[in-house]
């Protein structure tokens, strides 16, 4: 058979190639050629990861993935390989970043420059409330995957398929290239986790954020479940953080100050000895992801305006046993905290009314609690 048209995958080798690696063939890596033995055997170290990928192998081989050789990680999580990004899901509404090639969102960066906080009418409210009813549905259908050896790549893929069932785009898709359809942020990484090859451990917390698109309109949440038997001083870091949003939540209603949050959250959070990350914090949302207002976590914060009915965001605390402080992977998404110790959030969307707020990503159980509290 001629294998004429084959050049050899060694870097910067362009000779014809008819040697193909013998792993390759095993495991149904197609178009893997060499020019001869010596250039197989100096590209092995970086050839072989094509199998870890094919194989879902997470590193129990004597030389575990490592994507970033010289990274000092804060804490004892590591990456694993994961699956290319999947395309947006053909025939369903999507916002206008799904198709960018950068995943700009051209519409929100419009909109950046203007703290005016959009004030929804009816039909905007009812579009609101039914997106965030079928985030809710997502969500709970991710929670129901969690568990010891799942990895956060299926997780990552019901989500995906609950959106399609309930013709909704995921969010998080090509969200300025973001490439899973929801952040999956596991034990020392605070949010943005990206969906991996990693089993699920023992003892893990695995938060999951999910955001749908339907008809227009974004509906976000998340939840911090438990991953089998969870220490004590764990179990209690993400019972206060749900406290601390639930307190929050309690403050909303028109006349308000925006910046009031986060008074509440780090009193809250400081009390049980934790501490308030600083560098996320809620947005307004409705027809776009991300908008104003800008709603900080932590206290005596600038952020600017007043409540009003027909105001439309979320409230997001992420809670850490430590420094407040995080830093970033080199994917330039995960955030970890800077001292590797673990960190927990939870987020609803609100929308205010004339005598308070409506919680309209609530779990739709008798007492409308989080999953974790299930197994009380």
């Amino acid at each position: 058979m001629s294998v004429s048209n084959n050049k050899c995958d060694t870097p910067g080798c362009e000779k014809q190639a008819s040697l193909q690696c013998p792993t390759c063939i095993k495991i149904g890596i197609t178009g893997s050629f060499f020019c001869n033995q010596d250039c197989f055997k100096s590209s092995w170290k970086s050839h072989k990861l094509l199998h870890q990928l094919a194989k879902g192998d997470t590193g129990n081989s004597k030389e575990e993935y490592n994507p970033w050789p010289s990274f000092q990680y804060s804490g004892k999580l590591r990456p694993a390989p994961r699956e290319q990004r999947r395309p947006a899901p053909a025939n369903i509404m999507a916002p206008d970043y799904a198709h960018h090639p950068d995943g700009t969102p051209v519409s929100e960066q419009l909109a950046r420059s203007s703290t005016v906080i959009k004030v929804l009418d009816d039909e905007e409210i009812e579009g609101m409330r039914l997106a965030c009813k079928l985030g809710r549905e997502v969500l709970d259908e991710a929670a129901k995957a969690c568990g010891v050896g799942v990895t956060t790549e299926e997780i990552d893929t019901v989500v995906y398929e609950a959106c399609v069932e309930r013709e909704c785009y995921p969010s998080p898709l090509n969200y300025y290239k973001f490439p899973a359809s929801c952040c999956t942020s596991v034990n020392e990484v605070i949010c943005h986790g990206i969906p991996d090859k990693r089993k699920l451990q023992d003892g893990d917390i695995c938060n999951v954020d999910v955001t749908v698109y339907h008809r227009g309109f974004h509906g976000d949440l998340n939840e911090t479940f438990f991953v089998g038997n969870v220490k004590p001083e764990i179990k209690k870091l993400v019972e206060v953080t749900y406290e601390c949003l639930s307190k929050a939540i309690q403050l909303v209603r028109p006349g308000e100050k925006y910046r009031e949050i986060g008074n509440v959250i780090q009193k809250h959070a400081q009390a049980n000895g934790l501490s308030v990350v600083r560098s996320y914090c809620g947005h307004g949302i409705h027809r776009l992801f991300h908008t104003a207002p800008n709603i900080p976590h932590y206290a005596k914060n600038k952020a600017v305006g007043v409540m009003k009915a027909g105001h439309c965001f979320t409230i997001e605390p992420m809670i850490s046993q430590g420094t407040w402080r995080d830093t970033m992977w080199p994917d330039n998404w995960t955030a970890v905290t800077a001292d590797g110790q673990w960190s927990a959030q939870f987020e609803q969307t609100l929308l205010v009314t004339e005598n308070g707020c409506d919680i309209l990503t609530k779990r739709r159980n008798k007492e409308g609690t989080p999953w974790f509290m299930d197994k009380k």
